[in-house]
């Protein structure tokens, strides 16, 4: 490749790249987020202030990478902020998790083109390098398992009292894998997790309960559960349906723990009207799978005869 068509391509490569890198900074900033200042305190994981780091090497990241990796850490809501490629974790013994997802961040350089070093061997003269950006994976600890315990980020404590013993205990039970930390509440069926933010992110953590159990309301619809189909694209009906049915399993498992959340489940429900006038069987059909995947749930109580008090929101659990 000659000289000029290296430095068109390289050229080409970086404006691609650093397209990609300010379209995601500005859907940060786009969604209220900002990447370069501190916001662990709002909806994301409480991990501590800190440069993002390798793991294997200790080696800090520089430059935009800090910005990508600090936007990784809030949108999924890692623990820490160390980092490993795929060949690293294998290497320390470890593994990514199946299913994860890595972040790309990249490493500036310069390289010379052969046919730029003979002219230059031949003309006597320095040789001229041509600046390039790799892009690299590299996957949070939080994604890892199997590591040697020295690199495992724990994430902290979730404060004494703000998942209410009766829920801690029901999930537990279930076996699911539960995942709390991020932005967002979302269940996963291609990889069957659960995810919710941390209780103490919301403004009266209990509600925190009716989110987890909506989220393992879908859980239940796994194919090798209760088999729903849950393959409905956001805002089509098939969609609203299945949050309708999640939504009343919360509301359902809620009451039978006595746990009363501040934001009334018939308030969410609307949301799903147009669903309803257009099938008049809808609700009744949802509330059936919703009571069948309540039964699920519940059964995985040790002792599901023993009579649970209701639970009012308590003043001192609410935060500013």
């Amino acid at each position: 490749m000659s000289r000029s068509a290296a430095r068109a391509r390289a050229g080409q490569d970086r404006t691609s790249l650093y397209s990609e890198i300010t379209d995601k900074i500005i859907a940060e900033l786009e969604a209220g987020r900002v990447p370069w200042v501190q916001p662990w305190g709002t909806a994301a994981a409480k991990a501590s202030l800190a440069m993002p780091k390798n793991a294997a090497t200790q080696r800090r990241y520089s430059g935009v990478n800090v910005l990508i990796l600090w936007g990784a850490v809030v949108e999924h809501g890692f623990a820490g902020q160390s980092w490993l490629t795929f060949r690293q974790a294998l290497s320390l013994g470890g593994n990514v998790r199946k299913g994860e997802r890595g972040t790309t961040v990249v490493y500036a350089d310069r390289f010379i083109p052969d046919d730029e070093r003979k002219r230059a061997e031949r003309d006597g003269d320095e040789p001229g390098a041509i600046p390039f950006l790799k892009r690299f994976t590299v996957f949070n600890t939080d994604q890892c398992e199997n590591l040697p315990d020295g690199l495992i980020t724990a994430p902290p404590p979730v404060s004494e009292g703000l998942i209410l013993p009766q829920a801690e205990a029901l999930i537990a039970a279930t076996g699911a894998d539960f995942r709390m930390g991020g932005d967002r509440a979302f269940y996963s069926p291609a990889h069957d997790y659960v995810q919710v933010p941390r209780p103490d992110t919301y403004f009266e953590p209990i509600n925190w309960h009716r989110t987890a159990l909506h989220e393992l309301g879908h859980w239940v619809g796994h194919p090798s559960r209760l088999a729903r189909d849950l393959t409905g694209a956001f805002g089509s009906a098939l969609y609203a349906k299945e949050e309708l049915v999640a939504e009343m399993t919360s509301a359902f498992v809620c009451a039978s723990l006595g746990i009363v959340p501040t934001v009334r489940h018939a308030d969410y429900i609307g949301s799903w009207l147009e669903v309803l006038r257009e099938d008049d069987r809808a609700i009744v059909r949802a509330a059936s799978a919703a009571s069948k995947a309540a039964d699920y749930l519940l059964a995985f109580r040790l002792d599901p005869s023993e009579p649970v008090d209701a639970i009012q929101p308590a003043d001192e659990l609410e935060m500013a």
